[in-house]
């Protein structure tokens, strides 16, 4: 499943086969919770800025339009008219940020829909059977990600009930992909890593989920409110207690900077709302930085948001006529700026690959991370 083709120092450049196609890793996956990415992105256009994965959420619909309807339809890949890998994540990060709306049990977690309130019960087996509806290309665990807040005591006792929890996830897979009538019965399932800022607690978690040999490992629980020093520790500590043959997953993560440093940490597969959230709100990664093309300075600024970038934006419109549209509210400006910055993203990641198969990966990071320092926001 996971071939790596070439390592410099931890920095990982691989292909994790899949029924869907080969991925080449490190990958960023393009965020599109509800089977769409926000910014009226299509599939059609996913495809032409070389975006390899893309990541929905179980819980969303579930809620919306329903896993079974999808089901009923084809499947995510056919819903949506993508034909390239699609990763599920399990609902649990949802589930658990809806703090006041829900109660967690040994069970699972009791909880009401955001939208209409009606009282719904996910647990491990619920997750997969949703995920299983979805036929999506990787299945996530469901778990439980505890706020970065809270007690060594909590995390420990979170901990131990999500690796509970995995064991459930696996075997209801194994029997959801054995069905007659379930459309991917080739599903894989990546398991979630746990623990907080806490490295031993982390460490023994990576340990005890490693032993099930799972598809992939992903690190959760990081990029909620603990510093870049800590997460950068904690993925130092945990990621060589992970099996080296199989892909590893930073969830939620992140800027551009924070990747290059996962990446040398030993990561490969990656997702964030950055790109699409923040084009949406005029601003644009660059390899010199952030831009805020709201900025008056730009108004009468007739060069590409970047110069060489290749993107649907850049090679058509002018950073003045962006802006306009941003100004006056119109549709156009923010699907341009999602497309410059998912472009962006999966042209870093070609660059990250590239420099791992060179084994130059310390000095391209050092030459990124110093042309990322200029911001005008």
């Amino acid at each position: 499943m996971y071939k790596l083709i070439e390592q410099d120092g931890q920095a990982r450049c691989g292909e994790f086969a899949t029924v869907h196609g080969t991925i080449r890793t490190p990958v960023f996956m393009a965020v599109g919770t509800a089977a769409a990415i926000k910014g009226a992105v299509s599939s059609i256009d996913l495809k032409a800025i070389g975006t390899q994965v893309e990541l929905s959420n179980t819980y969303h619909l579930h809620v919306r339009p329903g896993d079974k309807v999808i089901k009923q339809l084809g499947g995510l890949h056919k819903f949506m008219v993508w034909d390239r890998p699609i990763l599920t994540d399990s609902g649990g990060f949802q589930v658990f940020s809806l703090s006041g709306l829900r109660k967690i049990k040994e069970e699972g977690v009791y909880f009401n829909s955001h939208i209409d309130g009606r009282k719904i019960f996910m647990g491990p087996e619920e997750s997969m059977q949703i995920q299983s509806n979805l036929a999506s290309t990787i299945a996530m665990a469901f778990d439980e990600c505890p706020p970065h807040s809270a007690t060594r005591e909590y995390i420990k006792a979170s901990v131990d009930r999500t690796t509970r929890w995995l064991i459930r996830c696996r075997d209801e897979m194994k029997r959801l992909n054995s069905l007659e009538d379930t459309i991917n019965k080739n599903q894989m399932l990546f398991a979630i890593n746990q623990g907080g800022t806490f490295s031993d607690i982390r460490i023994e978690h990576a340990r005890r989920i490693s032993d099930m040999d799972l598809d992939g490992y992903a690190i959760g629980g990081l990029a909620i409110g603990e510093s870049h020093e800590d997460m950068y520790r904690v993925l130092e500590d945990t990621v060589p207690h992970l099996p080296k043959n199989k892909p590893v997953y930073l969830m939620g993560v992140g800027t551009p900077a924070n990747i290059l440093e996962a990446v040398d940490r030993g990561v490969d597969f990656f997702d964030c709302v950055y790109p699409s959230r923040n084009g949406r709100h005029g601003h644009a990664y660059t390899a010199s930085g952030r831009m805020n093309l709201m900025n008056a300075k730009y108004e009468l600024d007739d060069r590409p948001v970047e110069e060489g970038c290749l993107c649907p934006a850049c090679t058509t419109y002018s950073r003045a006529y962006i802006r306009h549209l941003l100004k006056a509210k119109e549709m156009l400006g923010m699907r341009l700026l999602v497309l410059h910055n998912l472009y962006f993203y999966n042209h870093l990641m070609e660059e990250i690959r590239e420099a791992i198969i060179r084994k130059d990966y310390k000095e391209f990071k050092r030459k990124k991370l110093e042309g990322m320092m200029r911001s005008d926001e």
